[in-house]
Formats: C-alpha cells, sequence, structure tokens
C-alpha cells in the first residue's frame, strides 16, 4: 500500500484567503540549545507561503496553521486566512483547531505509557471475565467480542466496527460511551475473527478510551492532560465542544463544504475523545510528535523499545501500527478528517516533524501532499 493510500484509507473522508498570521516563536526543545536549526529564508518563506495560498484558493479554505520542527526546534509556524471569515479574525499560530483522528496517535501513546507502567499489556483481553473491561457492557458477549486484545484494537484489526455507513460512532449520538458500546458490541456483529483482518475503527478507539478510564480511574482527558501532554509541555489541548455556542476561546470556526456536506455542528464531538475529540494548535502535536519520535534531540516520553513496538505494523496491514500509519524509511504519520476540518501531523526519518490543520474539509484537498511541497522549499530541511 502506498503512503498515499494509506492516507485515504485512514481519513474519515476528505479539506483548504489569506491574512498573513501573527508569528510567535515556540521554546526550543533541543538538547544543550548550541545549534540553531535553519529556518526558511526570505524567498523560501515566500514560496512556503505561495503553495500554501494557492491550495487554500483552490480548495476554498478559509483558514489554515501550519507548523514544523527539525531536530527537536521550531523552524516554522504560521497561519492563513481567517479563523472566523464573519468577524474578520485571523488565523494565528495559537489559533485551536479541531483535530480529529490525529487525536489517535495520542491514545496510544496513553495505552503505551500503561503498558510501561506495567498496567497493561498488549495482549490483554478487552471484554468478559478474563478482560480489562469485564462485563461493564453486558451480562455477556458474543463469542468473536471476548477474543479481542488491546493490540486488536490499537490495530485496527478487531474485526469489524468499520468507518464505513454503519460507523457506531456516528450514529445514535444521544448515547453517552456505556450505552454506546453496550449496543454496539451486541448489536453488529465482527464480520471477521479477530486479529485477522484491518478495517478502520473510530469505535475501537472509542473502546481504548474507556481502557484508560477503567484502569486508572481517571476521565480519559485528565489521564491524557497529565501523563502525556503535561509531559510534553503541552497546556491548552482540550476536549472539544460539539456546538458553535460550545467554541472555545482561541478556537477556529468550522465551515460545511459548499453546496453538500454535513454540518460541522451537528456531531457528537466531545463523545469522540479518545479517537477524534481533540482540539490543538499544529505546534501542540509537533511538541507531541517531537518527545515520541525517537531521537535523542528531545526527551523522549516513551521508551526505545515501547516507540519501536508502536511504530511495527500489524500483519493484517503494513502501514498501520498502533495509532500511527508508517512505512520502510520509517516516516510515521496521521490523518484528520471531519466535516468541517482536515488535518495531518508527521514525523520523518530525517529529523522533521510537522502539523498542519484547516477549518473546512474540500473534496480533493490533499493535505499531507501540501505540507511536503512546502518543506521541500527549503532544501536545507533535506525532507
Amino acid at each position: 500500500m502506498t503512503r498515499r493510500a494509506c492516507l485515504k484509507q485512514i481519513a474519515l473522508t476528505a479539506g483548504g484567503g489569506v491574512l498573513p498570521a501573527i508569528f510567535r516563536p515556540l521554546p526550543v526543545l533541543a538538547l544543550g540549545g548550541l545549534f540553531q536549526e535553519p529556518t526558511p529564508r526570505e524567498s523560501e518563506a515566500a514560496a512556503m507561503s505561495a503553495i500554501a495560498q494557492q491550495y487554500m484558493t483552490k480548495y476554498n479554505a478559509p483558514g489554515l496553521s501550519v507548523a514544523v520542527a527539525r531536530h527537536g526546534q521550531f523552524v516554522y509556524q504560521k497561519g492563513f486566512g481567517y479563523a472566523d471569515k464573519a468577524a474578520g479574525e485571523p488565523v494565528t499560530p495559537s489559533s485551536l483547531f479541531r483535530i480529529a483522528s490525529v487525536s489517535k496517535p495520542i491514545t496510544s501513546v496513553a495505552i503505551f505509557s500503561l503498558i510501561e507502567q506495567g498496567r497493561l499489556g498488549l495482549d490483554d483481553l478487552v471484554f468478559g471475565a478474563q478482560g480489562l473491561l469485564k462485563f461493564d457492557y453486558g451480562t455477556d458477549y458474543p463469542e468473536d467480542v471476548s477474543k479481542i486484545t488491546l493490540h486488536h484494537l490499537l490495530t485496527h484489526t478487531c474485526g469489524g466496527w468499520e468507518n464505513n455507513g454503519r460507523d457506531p460512532m456516528f450514529s445514535r449520538t444521544a448515547m453517552n460511551h456505556k450505552e454506546l458500546i453496550t449496543w454496539a458490541v451486541h448489536n453488529l456483529p465482527l464480520q471477521y475473527a479477530p486479529g485477522a483482518h484491518y478495517a478502520y475503527s473510530n469505535f475501537g478507539y472509542c473502546i481504548l478510551g474507556r481502557v484508560i478510564e477503567k484502569i486508572t480511574g481517571q476521565s480519559y482527558a485528565d489521564f491524557v492532560q497529565q501523563t502525556v501532554l503535561a509531559k510534553c509541555g503541552i497546556k491548552d489541548m482540550r476536549l472539544g465542544g460539539n456546538t458553535l455556542a460550545q467554541r472555545a476561546s482561541g478556537e477556529v470556526v468550522y465551515y460545511g463544504q459548499a453546496g453538500s456536506g454535513p454540518n460541522p455542528y451537528n456531531m457528537n464531538v466531545t463523545r469522540m475523545d479518545s479517537h477524534g475529540g481533540w482540539i490543538a494548535t499544529p505546534s501542540d502535536l509537533v511538541q507531541f510528535a517531537m518527545r515520541v519520535d525517537g531521537f535523542q534531540t528531545t526527551p523522549n516520553i516513551l521508551g526505545g523499545n515501547t516507540l519501536k513496538t508502536m511504530t511495527t505494523a500489524s500483519t493484517a496491514n503494513s502501514n498501520y501500527a498502533c495509532g500511527w500509519c508508517v512505512n520502510n524509511i520509517p516516516n510515521w504519520w496521521h490523518s484528520g478528517s471531519l466535516p468541517g476540518t482536515l488535518t495531518i501531523l508527521v514525523r520523518t526519518a530525517g529529523g522533521l516533524c510537522w502539523a498542519a490543520f484547516t477549518n473546512i474539509r474540500t473534496d480533493g484537498f490533499n493535505l499531507d501532499e501540501m505540507v511536503w511541497t512546502m518543506v521541500k522549499a527549503v532544501p536545507v530541511w533535506r525532507a
């Protein structure tokens, strides 16, 4: 499977006016601080902006934000266009966006932190008498459901609950987590034996959030903020609201694709927590990526063997590991997509980490392609 094909496969669907943004440098995280990574020259920065604006114009994107780091240091942060068109509010590097499925690497890191603590194991069963969640979601379970392990959920190989027209996460929106999981495991049979087939599952990552809560006794959001985000120096990330009235301070407005597509404010985003519910800046996600990138330029919050396990693909899909798309280079990444939102997070084998978000989802907008083109405009980065 090609990298582009994998991105297509994992996106929930697909997303890009233009004002200069306020540039706000973030802290240098490199150890020692003796060498300053090169930032774009004036002509290179202009080329990057031109590429971004070309994509935004083509796909009618109101706003865009991009952050890039190299070898543990931020080298580029810029916002384009509008966070709120009606108010004329510009996107800045501090603007918060829904990150959609880029939430999955965060949930994976939270799970692996518990594995490092000896509180979980990849082969742990999830449901049933020997399972992590016991009988919290019913007095018994279908036989195949009782065979699902933590690794199956992390790698989307649980055997069903696929992100398609029958995705449980986009139905029965009035149900809470407990009600939805109870209903789905008893009413939506698995199509395959666990471990045998890759099928991208938002619902599987919803279950992982409940595992975290069961094991820690904390809410999913509290555990992630304390155990993952705080260790990365990230303070402003939080779970997003569902409606425009619940828009957080500094959060962009989301726009539906003109003439088609669902309303960005007609979803239960809060219930998506562990598979797609976070809001963040691109710099937040880059800071997260730099702390799990496996390089020595910043202290990693997981051990080397843990990172290797987390980024080792399953036998069912050679391009998907535990919450991360991977290839042989090895690059690691994840994309995200919801009505009104398109996102990408990338860690390259050459020491680059970047993230980019838009506040619209437009058919054909390849955000991954756009950022690769932008970073290649700075030859010294060797993207």
